[in-house]
């Protein structure tokens, strides 16, 4: 089924956006899944400068590229997040760190994504993704013991915090697909159910990202069969498991590319996600959207694997039949 692949540009940002423009559009990209940092895209500007809009447009255009989806995960991690702490700092614009202030701060952060949602509708974009932070990851390992009352405290501030943005997303006619992924609160099969009845909208859906789910022994296929009415993106990234009896799921406090990790994030292709079965699956469930090449790689350089990451996806996106193959077998 042929669909728009792009490149998202979340981990080029630390280059100018024209370039990595020029960049995707040589290797044979068809669009930018845009990133809200470095660069590549100011939704304070975008929410209300019609030049600043028509300017990234036009870069876009220059080199034959459309946009689809923007992100901001940065800005979204801190709308929940408890505590705020240096990580943040390193991560976030002054605008929305401003005095440090952890309130403060999930407050701009949420000020930030209604701001994203005005931006992706002035650029035509009717799908942000992103990530929703958490005050309850802290827990995850559920010691000292975890009350179910600190839990649901937590996912009542999920709905406290992101209700209001969403509504800015409903007035906008703008979609957030909330990545799947440890450190937010829907991290796997469960907390993603939990997430879609805690917020029961249809502004909320999924940025479905098999990578995460693989280490954590998830079966992304499934996954697509569980929630076929809200996976609003896709993000091809992969992920490979190095499980050797010493190696811990958890990834032992050890840097990317360390062989003592046990998984890593892989160029597509390179690891164990089951492609050929997801993208099958894709196609059952009748997703139309693009595929988001999220390239991360500590042990490859990204101008091989970007480029070598599109080749692999286009591989397997073959237009389905239009009957099946025992049709031929009728005499009638």
């Amino acid at each position: 089924m042929a669909r728009p692949i792009t490149l998202f540009t979340g981990q080029w940002a630390d280059l100018p956006f024209e370039e990595v423009a020029k960049l995707a559009s040589g290797w044979g990209f068809d669009g930018l899944e845009i990133a809200c940092w470095g660069d590549h895209l100011d939704v304070w500007r975008g929410a209300t400068d019609d030049d600043y809009i028509a300017g990234r447009l036009a870069i876009l255009e220059k080199y034959n590229l459309k946009v689809y989806t923007i992100s901001n995960h940065l800005k979204g991690q801190a709308v929940c997040d408890d505590p705020i702490d240096a990580r943040h700092r390193d991560i976030l614009p002054d605008i929305v760190w401003g005095d440090g202030d952890p309130e403060g701060v999930r407050q701009r952060a949420a000020e930030e994504m209604k701001n994203t949602a005005r931006t992706a509708a002035r650029l035509g974009v009717k799908t942000v993704v992103g990530f929703t932070g958490s005050a309850i990851w802290k827990y995850v390992a559920m010691f000292p013991p975890v009350s179910e009352e600190l839990i649901e405290a937590g996912w009542e501030d999920f709905a406290a915090r992101w209700n209001p943005i969403l509504d800015v997303f409903s007035e906008q006619g703008v979609r957030f697909a909330a990545e799947v992924h440890p450190s937010e609160l829907a991290y796997d099969y469960w907390t993603t159910k939990k997430m879609l009845e805690v917020i029961d909208r249809p502004e909320l859906g999924i940025n479905w990202d098999p990578s995460h789910m693989n280490w954590q022994d998830i079966d992304p296929a499934g996954f697509l069969l569980d929630f076929p009415d809200k996976i609003y993106h896709v993000h091809a990234k992969d992920s490979k498991k190095n499980l050797d009896g010493r190696n811990g799921r958890l990834g032992s406090h050890l840097p990317w590319a360390n062989p003592r990790r046990g998984w890593d994030f892989v160029s597509v292709g390179h690891g164990d996600v089951p492609w050929e079965r997801c993208f099958r699956t894709l196609n059952c469930i009748g997703y139309t959207g693009p595929i988001s090449v999220e390239w991360e790689d500590a042990g490859m350089d990204r101008l091989r694997g970007a480029p070598e990451a599109l080749a692999f996806v286009k591989s397997q996106l073959w237009e389905p039949p239009a009957a099946a193959f025992d049709a031929a077998f009728s005499t009638r």
